[in-house]
């Protein structure tokens, strides 16, 4: 699953410390969701959404092939 995380997050002008510490999860796992390489629960992708003010369809889209 792609998403915008590290592009918002840049917006607003948080760091992957403080996106991880209001999400309840570790700055690693910030990292992993915006490289790619781990999809996040629903619960956290809800958290992600709420805190970069956006819903998790603008967060998050299905990768194209």
């Amino acid at each position: 699953m792609e998403n915008h995380i590290r592009a918002r997050r840049k917006e607003l002008g948080l760091s992957q410390e403080e996106l991880a510490k209001r999400c309840g999860v570790s700055r690693q796992t910030v990292n992993a969701i915006e490289n790619n390489k781990y999809d996040p629960t629903l619960a956290l992708a809800f958290a992600l959404a709420r805190e970069l003010q956006l819903t998790v369809d603008e967060l998050f889209h299905p990768q194209s092939r």
